[in-house]
């Protein structure tokens, strides 16, 4: 595994592994806690440096996994967590960012994301990530589970800076290539892939488990690689045993050829009209 995991840009330059680790379910029993660490040590020794976590996953839990996981190397990990809806006003949102970096024992948060849109005027949501950002809280801020609508609603609130845009997109999940997605292109934003194998439904789809087979990889390969071909895609598929990590990580290597993209799509059609933006 020589080649490095490729990358891509956020509107501010800063440039992360277009293959990182997400951590949902992870912290949830204390029993698991030391080898689900030992998983994002792995990610991080393999290069998908960008570590995906939230407040909301296992109530603070995943943090804490993720925090004893960097500890002696937080310099080699872009951070990104999340935050609860009901913590998006200007006056819960800075306890709410300081309890997730005590828990993740980091100084600076790397991405700071609005887990889905509440109930808290956009405008005072915007202004308090720009306070943290002012404080040394947080480098940077996006948000996910925005469709069109709410992303022009976040530029005309003062939210011209969001980084990112984390929404549900995989093979099954195409929605967002009819309009969300141009977008946030031609903002330059990068789309952050969650459940990019569907939780797990795709690798029993009939499908994509042959084709994958006639290539000699993995379904779940498959699925990654589709997704991390596109330059301004981030997927953060989440993996708890070493050779699952592994084989994550060598989806970064995989080319696909126009064959294999043409029966891809015969298999999971592009969207022909908008949808509403789907999340799990």
């Amino acid at each position: 595994m020589t080649a490095d995991v490729p990358s891509c840009s956020f509107p501010d330059g800063t440039r992360v592994p277009r293959l990182g680790f997400g951590t949902w379910h992870l912290g949830e029993d204390p029993s698991r806690r030391a080898s689900e660490a030992d998983a994002v040590r792995l990610a991080i020794e393999l290069g998908m440096t960008l570590i995906d976590t939230a407040e909301m996953y296992g109530e603070g839990g995943a943090e804490e996994v993720v925090g004893e996981a960097i500890r002696g190397q937080r310099e080699r990990v872009f951070l990104v967590s999340k935050f609860y809806p009901h913590h998006a006003s200007r006056t819960k949102l800075p306890r709410a960012c300081d309890a997730t970096r005590k828990r993740l024992g980091v100084d600076t948060l790397d991405l700071y994301l609005y887990h889905w849109r509440g109930n808290v005027p956009l405008a005072e949501t915007v202004d308090a990530l720009e306070q943290l950002v002012a404080a040394g809280s947080i480098a940077r801020w996006g948000v996910s589970n925005f469709d069109v609508d709410d992303f022009a609603q976040l530029q005309s609130a003062g939210g011209e800076r969001v980084a990112t845009n984390q929404v549900l997109y995989n093979l099954a999940r195409r929605g967002i290539e009819f309009d969300l997605q141009p977008v946030l292109a031609k903002h330059r934003i990068p789309v952050m892939a969650y459940s990019p194998v569907d939780e797990g439904r795709l690798l029993r789809h009939a499908g994509l488990v042959a084709l994958a087979n006639r290539i000699g990889i993995m379904p779940a390969q498959l699925a990654l690689a589709w997704l991390v071909r596109r330059p301004d895609v981030i997927a953060i598929p989440k993996a708890v045993r070493a050779a699952h990590v592994r084989e994550n990580r060598e989806a970064a290597n995989v080319a696909l050829d126009a064959a294999t993209l043409a029966e891809l799509d015969r298999l999971f059609p592009p969207p022909k009209a908008r949808r509403a933006l789907e999340m799990i």
